[in-house]
């Protein structure tokens, strides 16, 4: 009898859109990733993340931080997720910075995207912070979250070239792109035990490589491991 692969259980918080918890769950749904989205958070309740959530039948949670300590707030939102037996926790547009409880809580198992060449142009204005430095290059990055805001170590990132015609939403939309790309691809690495941290430095151990079986974006410089 075929013994069928593990799922790895994947909790994802967002507090806007959730156009990276779809690629998520689209790479799930297409069989492209070993891993299925298992409930959803967020903050605010009309996030539309939310929706997408329900469309999928993924139990879904607004967590309403308005009137409690972030201690409070965090203490829900780690009970949710142990509910759920969320094996990784991804953070895709959340707006709000946890804790160093949270973080050490989940340490390993918590990886943020961010829409900036990190260490460079951290915080929530990392595309137009790009433009109005006059870079050539912008683009994204996963990483382990630690104590730190958009700090942790890098694992994958993604290079896009900046135009001098570009303004916010156009090279939002074009990193926004690659996200859509790199995000499902980390969340694989993290399933297939992939990731091994040395201090700051991601080792990322041999494997299949996507870009060899999978759709690349002309002119994207995808890092090793991709």
């Amino acid at each position: 009898m075929t013994q069928l692969k593990k799922e790895l259980s994947v909790g994802v918080i967002a507090s806007g859109s959730g156009t990276d918890l779809q690629s998520i769950i689209d790479a799930s749904e297409s069989g492209l990733i070993d891993a299925k989205v298992v409930v959803v958070i967020s903050d605010r309740n009309d996030a539309f993340a939310l929706s997408r959530a329900k469309k999928h039948k993924i139990p879904c949670f607004f967590v309403d931080p308005k009137g409690k300590s972030r201690p409070t707030h965090e203490r829900e939102i780690d009970m949710i997720l142990q509910t759920h037996q969320v094996e990784l926790v991804i953070g895709a547009g959340y707006m709000r910075l946890l804790s160093p409880w949270f973080v050490k809580r989940w340490n390993g198992r918590i990886i943020n995207i961010h829409p900036a060449l990190l260490p460079s142009f951290k915080g929530t204005t990392g595309q137009s912070d790009a433009l109005e430095y006059g870079v050539k290059l912008s683009g994204c990055t996963t990483h382990f979250m630690d104590t730190e805001m958009d700090h942790g170590p890098i694992i994958l990132q993604a290079a896009v070239k900046v135009f001098i015609e570009d303004d916010r939403d156009a090279l939002t939309a074009r990193i926004l792109a690659v996200e859509h790309q790199i995000l499902p691809r980390t969340v694989q690495l993290f399933a297939q035990n992939r990731l091994h941290m040395d201090g700051r430095k991601v080792i990322i151990l041999p494997g299949d490589s996507w870009k060899k079986k999978h759709k690349v974006i002309p002119d994207v410089l995808y890092s090793e491991g991709y």
